[in-house]
């Protein structure tokens, strides 16, 4: 697997930690959501339907409607999100060559190292929530400017 994540797995986990920010019981509108969240509209309307099917979030249509989270934050992992876009973590592919998989049978040099890093990896996704992401200090700060 490649530690790095998908533009879409990001922006789900992005969009999410917004709304897992708002007050019990407030909903935001789509566009409202992607400027927050910094994901073009059209981008977030595919997000925001798969999140919807997984169970993750309510959409409320018409006037007063919006997203919300469907239940707390602090039972939403981030690997119930991650899942749903990345299809092949299972799947680690070799650090070196990319194109082959990497195993106990076939290591490459860094094989050790890069299953420690996946290991500590999937370890954060199981065990870290959108409430935890949503009370991390380093949220509230702007990166654009750094």
């Amino acid at each position: 697997m490649s530690i790095m994540l998908s533009v879409t797995a990001q922006h789900a986990v992005r969009a999410l930690s917004v709304l897992a920010g708002l007050p019990d019981g407030v909903l935001l509108l789509g566009r409202e959501l992607a400027g927050r969240a910094g994901i073009p509209a059209n981008y977030l309307s595919k997000i925001l339907c798969v999140l919807g099917s997984a169970g993750l979030i309510d959409a409320t249509r018409g006037s007063g409607g919006g997203y919300r989270l469907q239940k707390p934050a602090g039972e939403i992992r981030l690997i119930d999100i991650i899942d749903l876009f990345e299809h092949n973590r299972a799947t680690t592919h070799c650090f070196l060559d990319g194109s082959r998989l990497c195993s106990q049978a076939e290591r490459c040099t860094a094989h050790r190292a890069w299953h420690e890093l996946d290991c500590a990896m999937n370890e954060f996704l199981r065990t870290t929530t959108l409430a935890d992401m949503a009370k991390d200090p380093m949220n509230d700060r702007d990166f654009a400017h750094e």
